[in-house]
């Protein structure tokens, strides 16, 4: 049986690429990486936004919403960074398709990798359920999406 590799947020590989500029290192999932178990990759990142950012949440819905033109992604200025979020989110479910990968970790409560709770588009720390923009389209091709485990 082959092994294939995990997809995970490049943040909990220690990636720096968060909004913020910083990552949210696991150390099993560094280790992961660098045995070539995982992938690693931000979608935020591939849809062109900068690192550091404004911090951004989905407002009207969730991630299926924003895929179906039914939601926005706002970052905390107003201003609306869905298609970058949406052309991201594209570019790692086509690694995903390359590397045959069935399996993604990724980063809780994320506008992009949020895993059955996201934040309420409001900014004020309020989770809500669903999933973000690339746990969505991940999930949508039947790929196994799971939030980070506990660090």
């Amino acid at each position: 049986m082959i092994q294939r590799p995990v997809l995970v947020s490049s943040c909990l590989a220690g990636i720096p690429c968060r909004y913020n500029g910083k990552a949210k290192a696991n150390p099993a999932i560094v280790e992961a990486v660098a045995r070539g178990d995982a992938v690693a990759a931000c979608a935020e990142e591939l849809g062109e936004l900068s690192t550091p950012r404004p911090p951004a949440e989905i407002s009207g819905g969730d991630g299926n919403d924003v895929l179906e033109g039914r939601a926005t992604v706002l970052d905390v200025n107003g201003e609306d960074v869905s298609r970058q979020f949406v052309a991201g989110a594209q570019k790692v479910a086509d690694l995903v398709q390359r590397e045959g990968i069935t399996e993604a970790i990724l980063q809780d409560r994320s506008p992009s990798c949020g895993c059955g709770s996201i934040y309420d588009g409001s900014h004020s720390g309020k989770l809500v359920a669903g999933d973000g923009v690339l746990a969505a389209l991940l999930k949508r091709r039947g790929i196994k999406v799971s939030g980070s485990p506990a660090s």
